[in-house]
């Protein structure tokens, strides 16, 4: 699953909401004639039905509301633990001579500058793509530089153990990130839910065939209200493109880069 079935959140829901209006009067519509021509068994095996149908589907909502929520805390806790990965790189390039540090530290600036806006358009994914491209290859000159440094007499004792770990942190947490970002259920987890949603919605309007008047309210509620819930686990999933967002939490790296200056 990627970025174009994020795109898609709002109208999935939307779409979700009348499958299952539909799937109640086609339920209700098989109801009625059931309950017409064979009013003894028009329940047997009914409420069996219904029980398992629903507790798989209210299983299946608690696991993929619980992944999606676990997952938005986790990308951002990985925002943070960049911006103190690279602070950290930071303040270690003190222990290099003084004449690589100027170097060393302008192109810092610059490689802060584009994890900033790395994530800044999503929905362009060649720009997304191009700014973590233009990033690996700050992280190539920053470790060769780091790495002539430190084996230069007037480096600090034991700059090499200190700075290149750091380093590699630095460097490993933008891969984090990224696969942290692409980490999803698979689609087949959705669709699953879909349907078992018009199941249940079916069961539902089959239980109300009977009454001559059924409330409007009932199916508008139950639809309704099953929709949101997939509507807000796609928007945890994908949480730069919906109403929830991590947009906020980018603050923590503008805040560092400012500290650069």
């Amino acid at each position: 699953m990627d970025f174009s079935f994020a795109k898609m959140g709002s109208a999935l829901a939307i779409g979700l909401f009348f499958l299952m209006m539909l799937s109640v009067e086609v339920g209700r519509r098989i109801g009625r004639y059931r309950y017409a021509t064979d009013k003894d068994s028009f329940s047997e095996g009914l409420g069996a039905a219904e029980g398992a149908i629903f507790a798989l589907l209210g299983l299946l909502i608690a696991f993929t509301f619980s992944g999606a929520a676990s997952r938005f805390e986790d990308r951002r806790h990985l925002i943070t633990e960049e911006a103190n990965d690279i602070g950290t790189a930071w303040l270690r390039i003190d222990l290099l001579p003084p004449a690589d540090q100027p170097a060393m530290r302008e192109l810092f600036r610059r490689y802060t500058d584009l994890r900033v806006v790395a994530y800044e358009r999503v929905r362009d994914t060649a720009a997304t793509e191009a700014k973590t491209a233009a990033a690996l290859r700050l992280q190539g000159e920053i470790w060769q530089l780091a790495v002539a440094g430190v084996r230069k007499p007037e480096a600090s004792p034991g700059a090499a153990q200190v700075l290149l770990p750091s380093l590699n942190a630095m460097f490993d947490i933008v891969t984090t990130r990224n696969t942290s970002t692409r980490s999803h259920p698979p689609f087949a987890i959705y669709l699953l839910l879909g349907v078992l949603c018009a199941v249940g919605a079916m069961l539902f309007g089959y239980s109300i065939g009977p009454s001559r008047n059924p409330n409007w309210l009932h199916r508008l509620a139950f639809a309704g209200v099953m929709a949101l819930a997939i509507y807000v686990i796609l928007d945890l999933e994908f949480p730069r493109r919906g109403l929830i967002r991590i947009d906020g939490e980018d603050k923590v790296l503008m805040e560092l880069r400012q500290s650069f200056d």
